[in-house]
């Protein structure tokens, strides 16, 4: 299984000037935005781990998920959340040969932890023996920051700015985040049982 982000969230939507007000950096100066580039690294780093530790897509933007089999005949768990569209299935070949699925033969299912790409029919089409299926798709909550839940997006701007603080610290801590940040994202956490099958 191979998972891909295809296209990345665009500065535009990283909330920067929130993240300055929520430092509580220097005002009544010249906003030269020195600092823009730093802070948007960390917005992304804080983005990305809140991400694994849920299986959420914050941001929208499209994935590829590669896969060799399907976990059941007729549907199959993304591995990531919330799923707005399915934009294709392709199946490849071991020789490299690859054919786009109609669109009518499957469908999603959305679900807020686990979405499903279903059969339209009794089974998926069937992936190719030595070959694979990607299916590309829109993922995440919305383009825009004001469309996250307000939790998730607190918890952004609280590890984000933990590791602005903290970003002289050399010491291994054991990796865990602020109990803070554990606390806004726990309810959004999936727990996964049956190793991803639908």
């Amino acid at each position: 299984m191979i998972l891909i982000e295809d296209t990345s969230v665009p500065a535009s939507a990283l909330p920067v000037a929130q993240f300055k007000d929520h430092l509580r950096l220097g005002s009544g100066f010249a906003d030269d935005g020195l600092q823009d580039g730093l802070l948007d690294g960390f917005l992304r780093t804080a983005l990305a781990a809140i991400e694994a530790r849920t299986g959420k897509a914050l941001l929208e933007r499209t994935f590829s998920w590669t896969v060799t089999r399907w976990r059941a005949a007729d549907a199959q768990a993304l591995p990531l959340a919330p799923v707005s569209a399915i934009v294709s299935l392709v199946l490849t070949d071991a020789g490299g040969g690859a054919v786009t699925v109609d669109a009518d033969r499957y469908q999603l299912r959305p679900d807020i932890q686990r979405p499903v790409l279903a059969a339209r029919g009794a089974t998926l089409p069937p992936v190719p023996t030595g070959g694979s299926a990607t299916v590309t798709m829109l993922a995440g909550f919305g383009p825009d920051w004001s469309d996250l839940p307000a939790d998730l997006a607190q918890a952004v701007l609280l590890l984000a700015a933990h590791y602005y603080e903290y970003r002289h610290e050399m010491q291994y801590d054991g990796g865990c985040m602020p109990f803070g940040v554990s606390a806004l994202i726990e309810r959004h956490r999936t727990v996964r049982l049956g190793g991803g099958a639908a």
